[in-house]
Parts: structure tokens; C-alpha cells; sequence
């Protein structure tokens, strides 16, 4: 039987914060308390972050840097931001790689004897392709270092085939992305440069499944280019099970991908005037562009919905910013972060006084808190202390974390980064997939985080750091 605490987790945490700190409540005004309380019932009763989505994954779809659907998403979050009757509303422009994915990839192990066995593949982002189909044996490895110490012979003409599944035993599922993200992100080169003739990477997830997953991988400058693919998680452990059995198999690829010049895209951006501080920015943001084999649902359609959704309810509930409030709809996340960096150059060459900037990029799952990424431990312990505020709607964690991608090159300009976190569970079993679709994302769920950033966002607006 569950605990007390696992079973009321809100009201373990309430009496939790009033045990250890006392003074908390009595910090937060409680007309802070009723005006977030304002901002909730909004997204409940009327939120359009939800209606939002729909279009933008149904109308829209896959929006990779550099498409039609692309530009079209620019569109279509100038007008939607337009509508809002906010203050300012424009474009900034980006240029962008260019990268295309071509015909359906596909890939078939092919033994001695037998029949051949179809392996669900595609290309990650950024590999050329394979100029018709190739055909060569597999050496299978379980990281970089394996590969590295490995005698060249045993290397040389075949597949490399990377096979370090995601750590299941980390409760945050980033975690363990991250750590065996390296194979996917440098496996081809460091293959081409023991003389194999492709890369082939078991897929990003925890979900044995046949969809394979993408995601940007990169080239080390003067190594040759050789093609790189996800197998689903199905498909590796076919191959790894069949390889036990015969170290002379062949595998059989062909993708059509290739890499076409940059184009010009744009950041997309509406804003408040702060009324008291309007030199002070606070940014909120996501990342417009998503990988084109799903709906780019969760990654990052949700993110770009809740900031705008953050403006709408500050405006709907008649609380007036007093600093600057911005939500970014950046551009090109995925495959360069060109959009994030642009937004970065740019406010530093304009001298602007960013105080904070938040990002969603996590899926749009049930909320958790936020991750603070700050070099001033005061900030921390300041913001901490609105935690009392968030614990009723389940986002009261506030911790040192990740602030994201597209926040990340104003490091050095804001005081402090910030993650909008939600549960991790179930983003990497469609994260990067054809999988990722409008269906994955629930109403309630969506709408309650853009709530609880908006009202942090109020918090961070009234009271600066």
C-alpha cells in the first residue's frame, strides 16, 4: 500500500515547506496567492494553448529548418501572436541549414542463408546519404571508447553498429538521453575514422518499439562523411541477437537525405511592455522547428503554445507586467540552435537588460517545477522561496537544473535560466519519431503548464530578482 506522503503528495509538501520554513507563506502576499489562483482558472476554463496545437500540428506538421512547413509555422505564430493585441509583434531573421530527409529510408539485415529481415531505420540529421544502396558486414560496439581501442581490421569496409542502450535505472529520464547521446551525436566520425562505411546507432528510448528516432548528429571537420542511421529498439536488439549468431551478416541500407544551402527563417516574437521597468526583459519561449517525421507535437510544438499562452493570460487576467515579458518562438533548435544564438547576438548588440529567460522544450506532460540554472546561489534561495505558491498545483519544485537549448547563449546576459519542468516518464519513447503527433498530448495536462509558467513569469515581473 503507498504511503501517506505517495498518496497526498501535495499535502506531504505543504506540510513539508510549513515545517521547514516557517515564514514562507507569510513571505507571499496573498494577494500573489489570488492573482496566480486568477492565472489557473483561465487556463482551465478558457486556455487556447490546446486549440493552438491542434493547428499547428494538424495544418502544419513537421516543421523542419529550412521547409515550407517551416515558414509556414512563421506564419501562422505572427498572426495567432498578432491577435493577441499585444504591444509589439515582429520577426527576426535567421539563417538556417537546409537539410532533407528525401524518400523513405530502409534497411535489411541480410544473412548468409535466409531470407533478408527489414529493420525500421531512418537517417539522423545531417548524414549524407548512401548514393544507392550499401551493403557491408557489422562490427558491433557499446561506446566510443570500445570502438576507439578496437584493432582497425576489425573495423575497416563494415558498419559500425552502436548498441549503448539508455540507462534505465536514472529516475530523470534527460539523464540518461544525454549520456548516451554521444554515439548518435559523433558515431559517424569517429567510425569513418577507423575506415568503416556507415554508422548505425540504436535509437534514443526506453520503449522497445519499431520506430526509430532521429536527431542532429555532426561531422568532424577533415574526416570523410559517411551515412548514419537510428534503428528503432526492436531492430537493434534483431540485429545484435542475429550477429551472436552470425558475425558475417550483412546489413543493407539506402537513404536519400542530403544537405541543400541555407535558407532564411526568422524567430518569431510578441511582447508586453513592462509598465513600471520596461528596459528589464523576461523571455519565455520554445522552438518552432521540429524534426519532419512526426507532428513535432511534444517536441516542441507544446513549448511554443504555452508561451504564448503565457501572454494571453497575463492580458486576460488584467495583470499588467511591470518589466518586459517576450515569448520567443525560436528557430532551429534541432539541427544548429541558430535561432537561440541569433536572439542572443542580437540583445547584446542592443544593450538589453535581460533578467530572465524560460524555456519549454520537456514535452507538454504534467508539471513538476522548474530547473534554475544560475551562477548566484542567492537567486536560487530567492526564487525558492515562491515555492508555497506552486505546491497546490504540483509545480513547486525548484531546483538546480538545465535551463534549455535556445536560453542557453544568453548565459552570460540573464540572471538567471530557467527549464519549465513537467514529468519525464513517456517524452523519450516519442521524442525525435514519426510518434510524436497531437494525439500524445492531453488537454488538461498542456494547459496547467502553461499556467505555471505564466505565473512565475507574473512572480519574476513583479518582484525582479
Amino acid at each position: 500500500m503507498p504511503s501517506f506522503v505517495s498518496r497526498y503528495p501535495l499535502l506531504a509538501g505543504v506540510a513539508s515547506l510549513l515545517l521547514t520554513t516557517p515564514t514562507l507563506a507569510q513571505k507571499a502576499p496573498q494577494t500573489d496567492s489570488l492573482n496566480i489562483r486568477r492565472i489557473y482558472d483561465e487556463a482551465l476554463l478558457r486556455g487556447q494553448s490546446y486549440e493552438n496545437l491542434r493547428h499547428l500540428t494538424g495544418q502544419i506538421g513537421g516543421r523542419l529548418a529550412g521547409s515550407p512547413q517551416a515558414q509556414q509555422a512563421v506564419d501562422w505564430s505572427k498572426v495567432t501572436m498578432e491577435k493577441l493585441g499585444l504591444d509589439r509583434v515582429y520577426l527576426q531573421e535567421v539563417i538556417v541549414p537546409h537539410w532533407v530527409r528525401g524518400a523513405k529510408e530502409k534497411g535489411q539485415i541480410k544473412a548468409a542463408k535466409g531470407k533478408g529481415v527489414d529493420v525500421p531505420v531512418c537517417a539522423l540529421g545531417g548524414s549524407v546519404g548512401t548514393n544507392g544502396k550499401l551493403r557491408a558486414q557489422v562490427v558491433e560496439v557499446q561506446s566510443l571508447d570500445e570502438l576507439a581501442a578496437m584493432p582497425e581490421e576489425k573495423v575497416k569496409g563494415k558498419f559500425v553498429f552502436f548498441n549503448r542502450p539508455m540507462n534505465p535505472t536514472y529516475i530523470e529520464t534527460g539523464k540518461a538521453y544525454g549520456e548516451a547521446g554521444d554515439q548518435r551525436r559523433a558515431g559517424a566520425s569517429a567510425a569513418a575514422k577507423r575506415g568503416a562505411v556507415g554508422a548505425l546507432v540504436r535509437s534514443l528510448s526506453l520503449a522497445h518499439d519499431d520506430f526509430p528516432h532521429t536527431g542532429t548528429m555532426r561531422y568532424e571537420d577533415n574526416v570523410a562523411k559517411v551515412p548514419a542511421a537510428a534503428l528503432s529498439t526492436n531492430g537493434a536488439d534483431r540485429l545484435s541477437q542475429l550477429l551472436k549468431a552470425d558475425k558475417n551478416l550483412t546489413f543493407e541500407l539506402e537513404m536519400a537525405c542530403q544537405t541543400l544551402p541555407d535558407v532564411k527563417s526568422y524567430n518569431v516574437i510578441g511582447e508586453i511592455k513592462g509598465s513600471k521597468y520596461p528596459d528589464e526583459i523576461i523571455t519565455v519561449g520554445g522552438h518552432l522547428d521540429s524534426w519532419d517525421m512526426g507532428q513535432g507535437a511534444h517536441d516542441d510544438g507544446t513549448g511554443c503554445v504555452q508561451s504564448m499562452e503565457v501572454l494571453r493570460l497575463l492580458k486576460a487576467t488584467g495583470l499588467k507586467p511591470e518589466r518586459t515579458v517576450r515569448a520567443v518562438m525560436f528557430m532551429n533548435e534541432e539541427n544548429g540552435n541558430r535561432g537561440g544564438i541569433k536572439y542572443a547576438e542580437l540583445a547584446k548588440a542592443a544593450n538589453e537588460k535581460h533578467l530572465a529567460a524560460m524555456e519549454s522544450d520537456g514535452g507538454g506532460f504534467t508539471p513538476r517545477g522548474f530547473a534554475l540554472e544560475t551562477t548566484n546561489p542567492e537567486t536560487v534561495t530567492r526564487m525558492q522561496q515562491w515555492r508555497s505558491l506552486f505546491v497546490p498545483y504540483g509545480s513547486g519544485e525548484f531546483v538546480v537544473g538545465h535551463g534549455g537549448t535556445d536560453i542557453g547563449p544568453l548565459k552570460d546576459q540573464a540572471k538567471v535560466l530557467i527549464g519549465y519542468d513537467c514529468d519525464s516518464q513517456r517524452y523519450f519513447d516519442i521524442h525525435h519519431t514519426a510518434a510524436d503527433t497531437f494525439d500524445k498530448v492531453n488537454r488538461r495536462e498542456l494547459e496547467l503548464g502553461g499556467a505555471s509558467m505564466a505565473a512565475l513569469v507574473y512572480l519574476l515581473s513583479k518582484y525582479g530578482l
